[in-house]
């Protein structure tokens, strides 16, 4: 079976342990606990037959990226980019942060991933469309489950792919 690290990273408070633990657990807390250091833990997903092991480092967040330990790259496959479709401070850094992602991860995949949509309706998201200068792959909500295992999948797919 083949095994891939994917790291969630992103400002505080964006989402990202909520992510990890609707995923990996099927779980949501209202409680808001900062992340101190890094949280892992894996998950066996199956893409069209072929299993794949999912090693997720959730990394406490951080407002500039290139703040992140860079100890924590090593071994990279993916990165999901998390930032709150509420707090536009969390998205307003999002060219120098993908850029600096780029650079620690030239050949891997980056995920730019808009969460906490069951806040907002659909017209906030059309004027977001318009607003973020760089396309996102897929906009979640950690607290219903909505597009979150399409996320991991997705970028389970796009691992599988990079191997055959």
């Amino acid at each position: 079976m083949i095994s891939k690290k994917v790291i969630l990273t992103g400002s505080f408070g964006v989402g990202k342990t909520s992510l990890f633990e609707q995923f990996l657990y099927s779980k949501f807390s209202q409680k808001y606990l900062t992340t101190i250091g890094v949280k892992v833990d894996k998950k066996v997903i199956d893409i069209d037959g072929k299993k794949l092991s999912l090693i997720i480092w959730d990394i406490a967040g951080e407002v500039k990226q290139d703040k992140v330990p860079n100890s924590y790259f090593l071994g990279t496959s993916a990165i999901i980019y998390v930032f709150d479709v509420t707090r536009k401070s969390t998205y307003e850094e999002l060219e120098r942060d993908i850029d600096h992602l780029k650079k620690m991860l030239p050949s891997g995949i980056i995920s730019i991933v808009g969460n906490k949509i069951d806040l907002v309706n659909e017209d906030f998201i059309q004027e977001l469309k318009q607003n973020i200068p760089l396309p996102w792959d897929i906009l979640t909500s950690a607290k219903t489950g909505e597009n979150v295992n399409e996320l991991f999948l997705n970028i389970g797919s796009q691992l599988l792919a990079q191997t055959t």
